[in-house]
C-alpha cells in the first residue's frame, strides 16, 4: 500500500487533463478521514447487481454510472466510474476503474489496464491474479458502503437526515465531546479564549470578512497546491492548510459556544454564574441547529467561517473598540 500511495502521489505532480484517477484521488484525500475509521474486511465473494446497466460492443468514451451498477462485457477504450454502484468488468476496459459507494469485480477473462479506485466497496478479483498493467495504482478504502451508495444515489438526502436512535446518540456524542474540549480549551487558555470573545462581540463583522477571505485561501491554496506544484511542495501545503483549518475549527468553536452561551445566560438565566454550564449551553445551542433539516450545512459553513476569522485575528488589539464604545 505504500509504494502505491507513492506512486499515486507522484502522478499528482502532472498536469491536469483527462486522466480519472488525477481526479478521484483528489477526492480521496478529503475522504480518507471520513472511511477510514471503520473500514470493513472484504468479503470473499461479491455478486454484483443484477440490475447493471450492460455495456456491450466497442465504447470510445468513458462509461458512467450514475446511482447504478455497470457490467463490461465488451471494450471500453477510456474509463469507468460507478457513483452508487459497482463495476462488474467482464470485457476489456483500456483505462481506470472507480466506485463510489460501490465496488470493482473483475471476473475471470476480464482485463483492466489502467488503475483501479474503490471507496467504500470493495476489489474482488476471484482467486487467479488479475489481468492487470504491471504499473497500474489499486486504491481501496473500504467502509460505509451503504450510506455512501445512498448519498450517491440520492444527494439531497445528506440534507434531511433520517430521525433514528443513531441520530440522537450522535449528537449526544458531539455535544459531549464539544463540551470536554471547551472546557479543556478555556482552562488552559482562558485569557485567549475571553479576548476572542470579546473580539468577536466588537469586531464580528471584520472577523466575518477576514474569515471568508482566510477559508477561500485555504480551500484553494490547498487544493491548487496539489494540482500546480511538485508532489512534496504541494502535499507539504496541502497538510499545512489541512492543519490550520483543523485548529481553526476547534479554536473558533470553542470561542463562539462561549460567547452564545453567556448570550444566553443573559437572556435566559441572569443568575446564573457556573461558567461549565454556559459552555454547554453554547454547545448545545449549536449543535442543535447544526442538525437542522437543510438550514446545517449554511450553519456549519458559518462556523467554519466565523472559527477562521477568530484565529487569523487572534493577535488583533480591540483597544480602539473599546474606547469607542465607553465614548
Amino acid at each position: 500500500m505504500t509504494a502505491s500511495s507513492a506512486l499515486a502521489a507522484h502522478r499528482l505532480s502532472n498536469p491536469p487533463a483527462q486522466s480519472l484517477t488525477r481526479i478521484l484521488l483528489l477526492l480521496v484525500s478529503w475522504l480518507v478521514p471520513l472511511v477510514a475509521g471503520q473500514a470493513q474486511p472484504a468479503t470473499p465473494d461479491h455478486p454484483g447487481d443484477p440490475q447493471a446497466r450492460v455495456i456491450e460492443g466497442v465504447s470510445n468514451t468513458t462509461v458512467f454510472g450514475m446511482g447504478q451498477s455497470i457490467r463490461i462485457t465488451g471494450t471500453v477504450k477510456e474509463g469507468a466510474i460507478a457513483f452508487g454502484g459497482d463495476v462488474i468488468v467482464e470485457g476489456e476496459v483500456d483505462g481506470d476503474v472507480a466506485a463510489i459507494g460501490g465496488s470493482v469485480i473483475q471476473r475471470d477473462g476480464g482485463r483492466i489496464g489502467g488503475d483501479v479506485i474503490v471507496l467504500g466497496g470493495i476489489y474482488h478479483h476471484g482467486k487467479a491474479a488479475p489481468d492487470r498493467d504491471p504499473k497500474s495504482v489499486t486504491i481501496m478504502y473500504a467502509g460505509y458502503e451503504d450510506q455512501l451508495k445512498g448519498l450517491m444515489r440520492d444527494p439531497f438526502s445528506v440534507l434531511h437526515p433520517q430521525i433514528s436512535a443513531v441520530f440522537f446518540g450522535t449528537r449526544l456524542l458531539a455535544i459531549l465531546i464539544w463540551f470536554i474540549i471547551s472546557l479543556a480549551l478555556t482552562a488552559t487558555m482562558p485569557n485567549t479564549v475571553s479576548r476572542a470573545v470579546t473580539r468577536l462581540q466588537l469586531t464580528s463583522l471584520r472577523v466575518a470578512v477576514i474569515g471568508v477571505l482566510g477559508a477561500v485561501a485555504i480551500i484553494l491554496g490547498g487544493v491548487g497546491s496539489l494540482w500546480l506544484l511538485p508532489s512534496i511542495v504541494g502535499a507539504a501545503i496541502c497538510l499545512m492548510a489541512f492543519l490550520l483549518a483543523g485548529g481553526s475549527t476547534v479554536f473558533g468553536r470553542v470561542v463562539i459556544f462561549a460567547a452564545t452561551g453567556q448570550w444566553l445566560q443573559r437572556r435566559l438565566l441572569p443568575r446564573l454564574q457556573s461558567e461549565s454550564v454556559i459552555l454547554l449551553l453554547g454547545v448545545v445551542f449549536w449543535i442543535v441547529c447544526s442538525s437542522l433539516p437543510y438550514l446545517w450545512p449554511f450553519v456549519q459553513a458559518g462556523l467554519f467561517v466565523a472559527s477562521v476569522g477568530l484565529a487569523l485575528t487572534a493577535r488583533y488589539r480591540i483597544v480602539w473598540k473599546k474606547k469607542l464604545a465607553d465614548d
